[in-house]
């Protein structure tokens, strides 16, 4: 058994040689690690019940500008990057009087939509938007984060264009390619998001990324900025797109919906969700299954119209434009054998549509085989 270290930096520099996702301390358990979706706890000794020793672990890290916030309000976020560029998202909180953490890793390296298996859609938001809201939604954990900053650094190698990040803490650090970006931080560089969107409109930009629409504020402020011909990327979280819409009316009173409904149809260019999954390979660890509904013209009036109940079936009957729901993007995922069947099974949020829908695919293709062997199409 290896003894507790007197520093957070080997707790953090094993993440990467595990490919931990997240890093738990807590008083009376050893270190423990994400692993694949897993709890793992390390091979050392529990931190003393009554013991100071987390404390003394992470205050070293903590920003000095913002230790009194954890002193006010019995938690903190901030983010903290070793020097080979490998960054942590960092949560610390006050439990019995007693300091705890859950560190996230977020890799130094941008990854690109193949990588991360995202449909072919994600790229092409990313390259053809130029004005309105894009919203990327999901539960904690779930890679909300990587895809938008996929999505942002795609933009950022293509395009001649300034971009301003808003983000509570600063995850990934983008590299200026053909863009130029500029990162700010809620507590180091700014009170609020709803403060950094009214700043950023007077900075000049042409996409302004906020890292979370937590209340009302920031959500007018971020339509208000999709209206004046920006391209904003927002994350909320929902579990579906569904769920989205919903979320962002219930920050405001009723009689205030009607004009909510009316900016989200006047701006909307997507709206997209996502769950992990555990992949069948090793390597992978985990794929997304996605759902996107897509700013079309039948979206915006059904939207505008609080006629929501029929977006589903619009999304279920638009595939060709790149729309589909979390059914249509597991038996994808199990069609590509990414993830097994009882995997998809367990996440659908319809087991009986899933199963007919994976019928149906292998149905189609065995007929598609049918026709090439007999050389017709009757």
């Amino acid at each position: 058994m290896n003894e507790l270290p007197n520093s957070i930096i080997p707790l953090l520099e094993a993440m990467k040689h595990l490919d931990a996702s997240d890093l738990h301390l807590k008083n009376g358990i050893p270190p423990t690690y994400r692993i694949a979706g897993h709890l793992r706890k390390a091979d050392m000794p529990p931190f003393k019940i009554d013991g100071r020793e987390i404390e003394g672990l992470m205050e070293p890290i903590i920003p000095p500008m913002r230790a009194d916030v954890y002193e006010k309000r019995g938690a903190l976020d901030f983010a903290f990057h070793l020097p080979d560029g490998d960054r942590f998202r960092i949560n610390i909180m006050r439990a019995g009087n007693h300091m705890h953490a859950a560190i996230r890793r977020v890799k130094g390296e941008i990854p690109s939509f193949e990588e991360l298996h995202l449909p072919p859609i994600y790229a092409k938001l990313a390259h053809e938007a130029h004005e309105g809201i894009i919203l990327i939604c999901g539960v904690t954990g779930c890679g909300k984060s990587t895809t938008m900053a996929a999505m942002i650094d795609h933009i950022n190698a293509t395009r001649m264009c300034h971009i301003i990040s808003i983000e509570d803490p600063v995850e990934y650090s983008f590299r200026p390619k053909k863009a130029i970006v500029s990162q700010r931080e809620i507590g180091l560089d700014l009170e609020s998001f709803a403060d950094g969107i009214r700043s950023a409109v007077r900075q000049d930009p042409d996409v302004i990324f906020v890292g979370e629409l937590r209340d009302k504020e920031t959500v007018i402020a971020a339509l208000q900025a999709a209206e004046t011909g920006h391209l904003v990327f927002g994350t909320l979280h929902t579990a579906d797109t569904m769920q989205s819409l919903t979320r962002m009316l219930e920050f405001f009173p009723r009689e205030q919906h009607a004009f909510i409904r009316s900016a989200v149809a006047n701006t909307i260019v997507a709206i997209a969700a996502q769950r992990l999954l555990p992949a069948i390979d090793p390597k992978i660890l985990r794929v997304p299954a996605t759902e996107v509904l897509l700013g079309e013209p039948i979206v915006k009036e059904k939207i505008r119209e609080g006629d929501d109940e029929d977006l589903p079936a619009i999304i279920a009957g638009s595939s060709a434009s790149g729309m589909h729901n979390f059914t249509m993007s597991l038996a994808e995922l199990v069609e590509k054998e990414l993830v097994y069947m009882d995997t998809a099974v367990e996440y659908a949020p319809n087991r009986e549509q899933l199963v007919g829908q994976i019928r149906g695919i292998k149905t189609s293709a065995q007929t598609l085989v049918h026709r090439i062997k007999h050389g017709g199409s009757h």
